[in-house]
């Protein structure tokens, strides 16, 4: 039986952290920075090294193929994979583990002379955690990319997409040129770290994921009036940050008369002009929010919309609400989970089924294919943080089922 080098895994998991290092441990390697970049060119190398068949696409998309050099509705392949960019001051194994156990197992099997029915390809989408736009690599390929928006992407920083993507030697405007083909996909399975607590404290190898959130973001900005911080009376002001700050408190307690699987996060919050003496004339929040119930994440949007115009009004502040990017909750597909599900078994490994709390490609590509994920656990349920982790164990668990998986899939 093929079994995955784990020696090999763990090597390529090492050399990958170094790209975008940071000195107290973790990662920043935002997609389409230099670090990106030259992980993206390690990569390439990695998958020719492995004697697969490399390639990039228009959105930037990674692909190494065992018996496909590219996506044909005449060879339907079986798909695996993740992504390579990081969050900023993020861990090393969030997405990159999905890539490259996926590279271990297509390397392993090439190794062993295994042949299977349909050919494997393993894929590191593009900016997968969204700096320019959610999910952006797999959007392109699944089609599901807004073409008319794209020149408007941008960072929170201002930082445009078609500016990153030049530097980096790619032109934005032919992104959706990544489209695959109707029918050139099998099957998606995604390896990733849970990233919550879940299995870790349950003491169980390996979740079955079911299902995967559905992720809102929106662009909250308040306009007030910039006036001097010292002569202005207090009843006189109309100060952009406390109505920012009063939607902020008042926003979580809707949140709290909302679903139990329903989670909000307001992580950028940008005062201007940013200044101690000056009171402060505009506020912007970026307000995302996460649901497996698609109903309770579009109500909880509205509601929250509904109280930033309420706050607006009572405090004599304009309010601009721009919606930034919908992901909708899927289900995943019996099919993979009964493959996953029957690798553990044959491994004899204990599993459980979970839903996935976070984003991922998974959701785009169940758009195109029958698609699905697995998950180890996080140590803690570290993650988005430098200190994320999980036990070499876990790590090689996860590798074996995800083969056993490829190749029930392949057959």
């Amino acid at each position: 039986m093929t079994t995955v080098n784990a020696a090999r895994l763990h090597a390529r998991l090492a050399s990958l952290a170094r790209f975008g290092a940071l000195a107290g441990g973790g990662v920043t390697r935002s997609c389409w920075s230099a670090a990106h970049e030259e992980a993206r060119a390690w990569l390439l190398a990695e998958i020719r090294a492995a004697g697969l068949t490399a390639w990039v696409d228009p959105a930037g998309n990674v692909f190494g193929g065992l018996g496909a050099a590219a996506f044909s509705a005449s060879a339907p392949v079986v798909l695996t994979g993740s992504h390579i960019d990081t969050v900023p001051e993020g861990g090393t194994l969030d997405g990159a583990l999905g890539v490259l156990a996926g590279l271990e197992c297509l390397h392993a099997l090439r190794d062993a002379g295994e042949r299977t029915r349909r050919p494997l390809v393993v894929a590191a989408w593009s900016d997968e955690e969204g700096r320019y736009g959610s999910l952006f690599g797999s959007r392109a390929f699944c089609g599901k990319l807004d073409v008319a928006a794209i020149p408007t992407m941008a960072a929170v920083d201002g930082e445009r997409l078609v500016d990153a993507m030049a530097r980096a030697g790619f032109d934005a405007r032919r992104a959706p040129e990544a489209l695959a083909p109707s029918g050139a996909v099998n099957a998606y399975v995604e390896l990733h770290i849970e990233q919550g607590p879940r299995l870790d404290e349950a003491g169980v190898p390996i979740a079955v994921v079911d299902s995967i959130v559905g992720v809102r973001r929106t662009r909250l900005t308040f306009h007030g009036q910039a006036d001097h911080a010292g002569t202005t009376p207090m009843d006189r002001r109309r100060d952009a940050f406390l109505a920012a700050a009063d939607y902020a408190l008042r926003a979580r307690a809707l949140l709290d008369r909302s679903a139990s699987r329903t989670v909000a996060n307001i992580g950028v919050a940008t005062v201007h002009p940013g200044v101690s003496n000056i009171v402060p004339g505009r506020a912007e929040l970026v307000h995302e929010m996460r649901s497996a119930d698609a109903h309770a994440l579009a109500g909880l949007a509205e509601g929250c919309e509904t109280l930033a115009r309420e706050v607006g009004q009572a405090r004599g502040i304009g309010v601009e609400v721009r919606r930034m990017s919908v992901t909708a909750p899927v289900a995943c597909s019996p099919r993979v989970q009964a493959a996953v599900a029957s690798s553990c078994k044959q491994l004899g490994l204990g599993y459980t089924t979970l839903y996935s709390a976070a984003g991922h490609d998974a959701q785009n590509l169940a758009s195109v294919t029958e698609s699905g994920m697995l998950f180890i656990p996080s140590r803690g349920g570290k993650s988005h943080r430098v200190d994320e982790t999980s036990d070499a164990e876990a790590i090689e668990r996860g590798a074996a089922v995800l083969l056993r998986t490829l190749l029930d899939l392949a057959a």
